[in-house]
């Protein structure tokens, strides 16, 4: 079942976003973690989101994600040894459990995330502001929403430029890939910042903030439906919580 974009207010999909964030943060079971994250995808599909496209995106952060998820595991001294170089041990269940949960905990943030983009930039600095959010933080918060797609895109052509070229990463030792990597962020981190400062410029020049109140044309206002949903995520959290801590 997907649900049409504009049938849901914006601040509703802010607060299941919210409890579904901080249970994912507060719960530290992979059970539970793993009926989360299939509750953040079923949610996900009803607001209208596409699971593929969705999971494709997320497919570009999963190396980074199981890169810190071992890293975590070889720096964990608890538990049973799972792998081990004479008495130095490296692995341990202990520590792929936290890099699991990691992993769970990261999937269910990202997807949840995604229920945010089936609004407009412009509906959730609405939704921020009439929450009682000052615009100059909602526009900040929004804003640099808008920019983590953009260093996404420019990330993702430049492993391609270079896969054009001949160099193929998979292949490569781990030393110069990481090398390569360093080359390809600080011009992509140097340019982000680049746009920020013109970004500022441009709004400067519109104005911004030159009055101390500011009024909006389109007025968000909630229906039943969004009600109910805020009643049904609000109970389901405080008895997800009860069930888990007690």
């Amino acid at each position: 079942m997907k649900m049409e974009e504009n049938k849901i207010d914006p601040r509703t999909k802010l607060i299941i976003v919210l409890c579904i964030s901080f249970l994912a943060i507060i719960v530290r079971d992979l059970v539970s973690l793993f009926q989360l994250l299939i509750l953040t995808l079923i949610l996900s599909i009803f607001f209208g989101k596409n699971f593929k496209s969705s999971f494709l995106k997320f497919k570009s952060f999963l190396y980074i994600i199981f890169a810190i998820a071992i890293l975590q595991s070889l720096f964990s001294n608890q538990g049973t040894a799972v792998f081990s170089i004479g008495k130095f041990t490296l692995i341990t269940d202990y520590g792929l459990k936290r890099g699991l949960e990691f992993i769970l905990r990261m999937m269910i943030v990202a997807f949840s995330a995604n229920i945010l983009a089936t609004s407009s930039s412009r509906e959730i600095i609405q939704g921020f502001v009439q929450m009682g959010m000052p615009y100059e933080l909602a526009f900040m918060v929004a804003t640099g929403i808008r920019f983590l797609p953009i260093m996404r895109d420019e990330i993702r052509d430049s492993v391609i430029a270079i896969q054009l070229r001949g160099i193929d990463l998979d292949k490569i030792p781990i030393r110069e890939r990481i090398n390569i990597y360093s080359y390809i962020f600080m011009p992509i981190v140097l340019g982000s910042i680049s746009k920020a400062e013109k970004l500022a410029i441009s709004i400067e020049m519109r104005g911004f903030r030159a009055y101390d109140s500011r009024t909006s044309y389109n007025q968000l206002s909630m229906s039943k439906l969004d009600y109910i949903l805020i009643s049904i995520i609000t109970v389901f959290t405080t008895v997800f919580l009860i069930l888990y801590l007690y």
